[in-house]
């Protein structure tokens, strides 16, 4: 299978994982939502790694493990402020601000990891964040929504990281083996805020419609996970994240028809600026 198509699996898993996240995480605590979908995770991540035949840690340096750590950690981090945002606002909002990760991603690339940046690849970086920038209404914002769009930011900037730090660590590492190994840090990250919290606390009063949905999206981002790492380790990371992140438009398309969110002009034209500015920075 060739990277683009894996890519293209990837992004529509992850525009279906922000839908039912949305509707898993109503009435539970972000830490705690976070945390379970990771269950489903690690469980899907490791059944992938013995159904495929890659468990071999021999072909794993200290290098590998360091970087797909540091992966794991940036990606707890991530998903964290992004279910604080999807606690705070609606999914068709908080998915353009984290899709704008791309933009910082290529310009990590290309410090980090010394892959070209051209002129499309800038203008096309310049049109992500300028499409994420107009989602924000800050006169919602002051209407029970403040601080929101600070949560999904922060989560942009992990993702970002997490594409970079991943990058280096699946070197000479099956893609499978690769995303099994973060997320066990992933887990172990997201429980243990969530017992330091108390959080815990909170699993009792859950209703089996959110461990239903969250568990779907758990296995969404299982799915899109698998089929990302595959596709970086055949393709630059300043390929491969244009097309995951084109999974916005979709994303909105979906909140519209199942969580009824409106799909209002100003989101529109970011939508547009966005995956266009995706797809712009096919051109390197």
């Amino acid at each position: 299978m060739t990277w683009w198509v894996l890519a293209l699996i990837s992004a529509a898993a992850a525009a279906a994982t922000g839908i039912l996240a949305k509707i898993g995480v109503h009435g539970v605590p972000s830490n705690l939502a976070t945390a379970l979908r990771t269950v489903v995770v690690i469980v899907f991540a490791w059944v992938m790694v013995l159904v495929s035949g890659q468990l071999d840690f021999s072909v794993l340096s200290g290098r590998s493990l360091l970087f797909l750590g540091l992966s794991g950690i940036a990606t707890g981090l991530s998903w964290l402020a992004y279910f604080r945002a999807l606690d705070l606002a609606p999914a068709s909002r908080v998915a353009p601000i984290d899709k704008s990760s791309l933009g910082l991603t290529i310009i990590l690339a290309g410090v980090v990891l010394a892959e070209p940046i051209g002129l499309p690849v800038a203008i096309g970086a310049a049109l992500i964040v300028a499409g994420a920038l107009i989602t924000i209404d800050w006169s919602r914002s002051a209407k029970g929504e403040r601080g929101w769009w600070v949560f999904a930011a922060l989560a942009a900037l992990f993702a970002a990281a997490t594409a970079i730090l991943a990058k280096i660590g699946i070197e000479g590492v099956p893609s499978n083996l690769a995303t099994a190994l973060r997320t066990v840090v992933v887990l172990v990250f997201a429980w243990g805020i969530v017992l330091a919290r108390h959080e815990h606390r909170a699993l009792a009063s859950i209703s089996r419609r959110s461990l239903l949905f969250l568990g779907l999206s758990g296995l969404g981002t299982g799915i899109s996970w698998l089929c990302y790492y595959a596709a970086l380790s055949l393709a630059p990371a300043s390929s491969v994240a244009p097309i995951d992140k084109a999974s916005l438009a979709l994303t909105i398309v979906l909140a519209a028809i199942f969580l009824k969110e409106r799909i209002t002009l100003r989101l529109a034209i970011a939508v547009v600026l966005i995956t266009g500015g995706a797809m712009l920075t096919l051109l390197h």
